[in-house]
Order: C-alpha cells, then structure tokens, then sequence
C-alpha cells in the first residue's frame, strides 16, 4: 500500500508524446514546470499520488534479456536517482523513449509528466520515488461566475479531470539490484491491444512473486480450475462447483498460512480431483513461468480483491438469480415434466 501524508512533490518537468503510427511528433520542454504557488503543488500531488492508495501489487522493472542495463526506465531512473540534477535531462529521455513504444495507431497523444517525490512511504518505508505520467483523456469544464449583479458560464476544452489519472507509475528508490519496487496504474484503453504498451512496451514489468501473488494466482487457478476443468473428470452440477469455491474462499479467509495438501484435503477432499488440481497448478506455472510455492502466508489484500470474482450465484433465465453461501444440499434441482422446465427446491427455516 502507498501512502502519501508526507509526501511532497520536489520537481517536475512536462513533455508531450504524439503517436509516430499516425505521424504525430513529440515535443520536449527546455526546463522543469515552475510551479506558481502551493495550491498547484497540492493540486498535482493529489492528482498523481491519490490513485495509488488503494494499489497493492508491486511490480519489479526487468528485462526479456534478464540484463537490467538494457531496461530504459531503470537506466534513466536510476540516473535520476544517483545525481539529481539530471532529471530534466532524463525526463527529456523518458519521454522519447515512451514515444518510441508508442506506436500502436490506437494510442492517444497526450502530456507526459516527470515528477520526483519525496517522502512517499511503500509498506513501511518512507523513500523518495519518481512518478511518471500520461495524461490522455480531456473534458470540457464548465465554469460559473459573478457577472453584473448576477452569473454568468463559460467552459474550457480540453481540460484535465484531476480524479481520472489515465497511466501512471511510481519507482521507489530502493532494491535498484531487483528492478526497483514499481506500482503502476493504467486505466485507458483497458482490455485493448493498445493498453499493453505502458507496461509492457514501456516500463517492461515483471510482477514481484510475493504473498500478495501466491494468494491471488492460487485462488485465481483454483477459480478456473473448479469453474472449466473439473468437469473432464467429474459430472459436477453448479451447486457442487460453487460449493467448491465457497469452501475454498472460506479456507483463505480463516487460515494465516496455505499449506496445499492442507487444503486439498479440507477443500477439495477427492484424491483423483486433488491431483487433477495440482496437475493444473504444475500446467499453470509452466505456461506463465510462475512459480506458486505449496505453503507461503496468505494476503488478506489479496483475498478481498479475488473474492469479488468468487462468484456463488445461480443464474437461472432472466428472472431469477440464487445465491448460494453455505450448505448445497439444502437446494435441489429437479424437472417438472409438465411445464417441460428445470426447477430448483430451496430449504430454510425462516425468511429474513
């Protein structure tokens, strides 16, 4: 988790990125931003740092190469970070650098901000860090005003929502040996071809394989595993496969540590459907070069956010929807041959 109480915001210099697919050029500012008063400070921090609190996954730069030096973020950063009065020099770099990568026809134009930080704290350290930022999406504004003993509007295009940052990234000042500590934010262009450049193509990250990644890869290989594969094996009803996952949700939240015999045998009790499980855990590693150990500490972070994709709903039609939290056998499906439809027969003991 970030956090930014103390944090303020030392320097910042302000390029813009055209896209080169579309023949658009970059234009590169002689100097940093002189910024006019502590309102514009405070303005930029929150528009830059207020995201990153609810981020918790932590990414390391790296390269295919596994050679460092040949990471262009980690080289300009890091000259930032051993002489300071090279930042406008390297934020010019970064900034061509993003340029070089940009070059889906897709990827908007858009300002690039520098910006060095001090005082950020990352769990549990207070460390300087270098933010890097692409503004991409305006809106107009409008604005109403005192006029001659009455108000009058007027509006501004092209204007910056300082509650939507579009991509953004820091880089901590400290493991410079593993690729710094990096947390990243991109919002536009989610789910498209043209999305993957920011980390990809530009920062070139690799996700830091701790317990916050061992939780939610295992609960995100668990959730396919139960939803599409299981049924190779086993005739299974979506009652059974919510139950599966219920039982599995509820070993993460009670338990401090996974221990995967522990929890194959309390979760998924079957020995022909635990090595199928394991089988696919060894299938998943092999495919993302990923390695999810068999006992490490569980993330509470990790598990709420996985939950809200733990989905335990019946969808029947389009008219009703059931939720299932506990005991599957107090539900049962049969077929009514007279209407010629599925139905399902719910047990309780009082309706709240």
């Amino acid at each position: 988790m970030v956090t930014s109480f103390e944090a303020y915001l030392d320097t910042i210099s302000v390029h813009h990125v055209g896209n080169q697919a579309q023949s658009e050029l970059y234009a590169l500012s002689d100097h940093p931003l002189e910024l006019k008063d502590e309102i514009i400070s405070g303005i930029l921090k929150q528009y830059f740092l207020a995201p990153f609190q609810k981020v918790v996954e932590v990414y390391h730069l790296m390269h295919n190469s596994d050679d460092l030096a040949l990471n262009e973020v980690h080289h300009f950063v890091s000259q930032i970070f051993e002489d300071k009065a090279k930042f406008h020099e390297m934020s010019q770099q970064l900034a061509k650098h993003l340029y070089n990568v940009a070059n889906h026809p897709n990827i908007k134009s858009g300002e690039v901000y520098v910006a060095y930080f001090k005082d950020v704290q990352i769990e549990g350290n207070q460390l300087d860090a270098i933010g890097i930022f692409k503004s991409e999406n305006k809106e107009t504004y409008l604005k109403v005003y005192p006029d001659k003993g009455g108000f009058n509007v007027d509006y501004e295009e092209n204007a910056i929502n300082i509650n939507k940052l579009d991509k953004g990234c820091l880089i901590f000042n400290i493991e410079k040996e593993n690729g710094y500590k990096v947390v990243v934010i991109d919002t536009a262009n989610r789910g498209q071809d043209a999305a993957v450049y920011w980390k990809d193509d530009f920062l070139q990250l690799k996700v830091r394989n701790d317990s916050y990644n061992q939780t939610s890869n295992t609960l995100g290989v668990y959730k396919n595993f139960v939803t599409n594969k299981i049924d190779e094996a086993f005739e299974m009803s979506k009652t059974d496969k919510i139950d599966l996952l219920n039982r599995s949700m509820k070993y993460f939240k009670e338990k401090e540590t996974f221990d995967i015999d522990e929890f194959a045998e309390e979760v998924i009790s079957n020995p022909q459907a635990i090595q199928s499980f394991k089988d696919y855990k060894s299938q998943f590693e092999d495919e993302f070069d990923t390695r999810i150990n068999d006992t490490f500490e569980i993330s509470n972070n990790a598990v709420k956010k996985q939950n809200k994709a733990y989905k335990s709903i019946l969808k029947l039609d389009k008219n009703f929807h059931i939720y299932i939290h506990g005991d599957n056998k107090l539900i049962e499906k049969g077929f009514d041959d007279d209407r010629n439809m599925n139905y399902y027969k719910v047990f309780f003991k009082e309706e709240a």
